[in-house]
């Protein structure tokens, strides 16, 4: 009786174990490949699934999208400049019956292919089109990766480059190209200012040339400007002296040619020296007396 509960108890443990084995759940960003003794039945959707313990082996593989950080390289550009290149690659299995019969591990296959592919494209790329033209390098890599993974049954949805390193050389060569630029464009700044200011001297002088007054004019607006910071001593340039006692003889000399010319003329007469003769202006301004 007792051998009896002991088996009972035996078959128990095992039929448990068996159902414990034979269910399985597949999650819903899964997919399951089932294997019959080694052999390829198909697929299983998410949810629960059972199998038959020992026959039957139930893969499940992952559709979601993985990040995968490629390690940095040492990669010598087109123009021989050694660089330290790292980047990232974002891959999704599309296929998971390929995925797992085409190839042991994908993941690591992708993390393999991505490093080398990476080293060939950059070093197809001088140094300024490394870091100016990312995105076309990004491009290639993902395109060249997309033809080796499609027959894995996994689709590369981005590459991006994630740093890049450069000699402390080449910094140093960079820093100084850089500044030197810098100084070009202030040069050529400077210069088409001169030259803006060259030509607005000339068209003022040209007027000044024609109104002489407005050099003195401007003097004046000088010394307002000066005024402004209630300095106590200001310097008058001789020129503006003499000009200003210019000015004012100029103005006391039109204003004595407007007296004249408002005063009226006297007419000369001529005095005869007869009795009862008149005075007749002479034409030579003179008088006579007939």
């Amino acid at each position: 009786m007792q051998v009896l509960i002991v088996l009972i108890v035996v078959v128990g443990l095992l039929a448990l174990v068996a159902l414990a084995m034979a269910v399985k759940v597949v999650k819903q960003y899964e997919k399951g490949v089932l294997f019959r003794f080694g052999r390829l039945v198909g697929t299983r959707s998410p949810g629960l699934r059972f199998i038959i313990p020992f026959a039957e082996v139930l893969h499940r593989v992952s559709l979601r999208v993985v990040t995968m950080p490629i390690q940095s390289q040492g990669i010598i550009t087109k123009d021989n400049v050694s660089v330290d290149v790292s980047a990232v690659a974002y891959f999704r299995v599309v296929d998971a019956v390929k995925s797992v019969i085409a190839i042991e591990n994908v993941n690591s296959a992708i993390d393999q292919i991505a490093q080398t592919t990476l080293r060939k494209v950059v070093g197809q790329h001088t140094l300024d089109e490394t870091l100016s033209e990312t995105d076309r390098i990004n491009l290639d890599i993902r395109q060249i990766l997309d033809i080796t993974t499609a027959e894995w049954g996994v689709e590369v949805t981005l590459v991006e480059l994630k740093d890049i390193q450069l000699p402390e050389s080449m910094k140093r060569a960079m820093a100084r190209q850089a500044e030197a630029e810098r100084e070009k464009r202030s040069k050529i700044i400077n210069a088409e200012g001169e030259s803006l200011a060259a030509a607005a001297l000339g068209d003022a002088s040209d007027t000044m040339m024609a109104h002489p007054l407005a050099l003195q004019l401007r003097n004046l607006q000088s010394l307002v400007e000066i005024g402004v910071d209630k300095n106590t001593t200001v310097v008058f340039p001789a020129p503006l002296m003499s000009t200003i006692g210019e000015l004012g003889s100029f103005l006391a000399r039109e204003a004595t040619a407007a007296a004249t010319s408002a005063q009226p003329s006297p007419t000369p007469v001529v005095t005869l020296g007869l009795p009862g003769s008149a005075r007749v202006p002479a034409p030579n301004g003179a008088t006579e007396t007939r």
